[in-house]
Parts: structure tokens; sequence; C-alpha cells
């Protein structure tokens, strides 16, 4: 599906990080982008920065009222194609330490807002999508929509101190083949992402030492990734059109060690 100015795109955690960059990207090749995160954050902010086919819908992902009205303000726009899933949260916590057991709402939180919140938005999106027209190729195929949603390598190579994150993660990993196959006769296409180790605002907190640790993990290219190296891959998933059911690992070759 070619990005063209007719088409609408969403993106959760628009304000910052991957999703941002993410929406720069749809809005450089045409789209019109609706910012979806939380009040209070700088989504109004920015989507004023970005011009007049940005838009702003607060919303926390965990809401099906509130992403009903963010998918709503997208159809508004027009026709909403293209749904990216970037809001997230990291907590760490082992699930025993010096202070005691992991606390349940910890864990379900983080649950909550990555793996709860991401269908959610691909629910309420896939409804939206299934209304719209197909876009045709050369074959007279075509799709309606295109969801991608964001993992992580955690889900594969969960640290110590991640289990509550690789668990919401790999959850997020699973349900990307479930999801396009329930989604197929609908022509709505749904790939996952699962970045390694990205210069987000999660990341700029840590010490110098830290980042360069991480960086010598990373086989080739040896550094950080970048948040429009992520945009990117968005943007060659919704145009090509056999890419569908999958987890793409954008990691540079990354494993993870177990701490």
């Amino acid at each position: 599906m070619q990005i063209t100015d007719r088409t609408v795109a969403l993106v959760t955690g628009g304000a910052s990080g991957l999703g941002e960059q993410t929406a720069r990207r749809l809005l450089t090749d045409g789209a019109q982008v609706v910012l979806v995160d939380l009040p209070g954050g700088r989504g109004e902010e920015l989507a004023a920065e970005l011009g007049d086919r940005a838009h702003f819908a607060p919303a926390d992902v965990r809401d099906g009222e509130q992403v009903a009205a963010a998918v709503a303000t997208a159809a508004g726009l027009g026709e909403l194609r293209v749904v990216v899933a970037c809001a997230g949260v990291a907590t760490p916590g082992r699930i025993l330490s010096k202070r005691g057991v992991l606390p349940l709402e910890t864990y379900r939180t983080v649950v909550e807002i990555n793996l709860v919140g991401t269908f959610n938005v691909l629910r309420l999106a896939a409804e939206q999508m299934a209304t719209n027209e197909p876009v045709e190729d050369d074959r007279g195929l075509g799709d309606r929509g295109v969801v991608v949603t964001t993992a992580s390598v955690a889900a594969f190579d969960g640290q110590v101190g991640q289990a509550a994150y690789a668990s919401s993660k790999a959850g997020v990993a699973g349900l990307t083949l479930t999801a396009a196959r329930d989604l197929a006769d609908r022509a709505i296409r749904v790939m996952c992402i699962a970045p390694g180790v990205f210069e987000t605002p999660m990341m700029a907190g840590m010490p110098e030492g830290v980042k360069e640790s991480l960086e010598a993990l990373v086989p080739h290219p040896a550094r950080l990734g970048r948040p429009q190296e992520y945009a990117a891959l968005v943007a060659h998933i919704v145009e090509n059109p056999l890419l569908n059911g999958e987890v793409i690992r954008l990691d540079g070759a990354l494993r993870m060690p177990p701490r």
C-alpha cells in the first residue's frame, strides 16, 4: 500500500521516541498523522510544531473509550489506513529481590500498558479499517489497512529484572500471527517490530558507561539503533504487501545476555 496525501495514520506513543520519529516519517511521506499520547505531555505541542497535517488525540491506550475517540479523530480526517502502536513502559524489577517480591500491581500495570493497550488499539483500529475499500495493487489485490505493533528483543532475550517487560512484549509478539490470520479476510495486515537497544528517552537517562556497554553487545553496527531506522522499517512494511503476520527483529544481530 502506497502512502499518499489521502492516507491517515495513527501513532500511539507518538509524542516521543520511536513514535515521534515514525510520525515524522509518515508525514514526510505524505500522510496525515494523529499523534496519540497521554494528556499533559508534549503531544499537543509536537502536533503544532509538525504542522496542519499533524493532529493530537490524548488517550491512555488501556482505555477503550479514549482510544475509540482517537480512532474517530483519525477517521474524521479521511480513511484510517495505517496504525503504529509504540506506546509502552519498561518498569524493571526482579521477581524476588532484596526489597522482597515483585508487587503484583507493578507486573499488572506493565502488562496492561504494553500488551492489553496494544490489543485495545489493534481491535479498535481494525474495526474502523474494515470499513475502508481495499487499495488495489497491480494484481487487483489490496489492503484496507496495516497495523504495526512494537515488541522488543526482550520478548526473546529477557534479562534479569525484566519479568514484566519481557512477558508483556512476548505477548505482543505472540499476538502478531493470530491477529494477521483473524484479519486476513478483511484485507488488514498485522506486523510487529522487535527493536533492540535504541536511542530513546528511556535510554537517555542511563549513564554513558551503560550505553557504551550496550553498544558493545551489538555485532554490527556496534551502536544504538536510531528511531529513524525504526520509522524507515514501518514505512517499508506499509508499502510491501507481502509482509504480514511476522515479527522482525531490528537489532543489528544483538542477542541480549542474562544481565
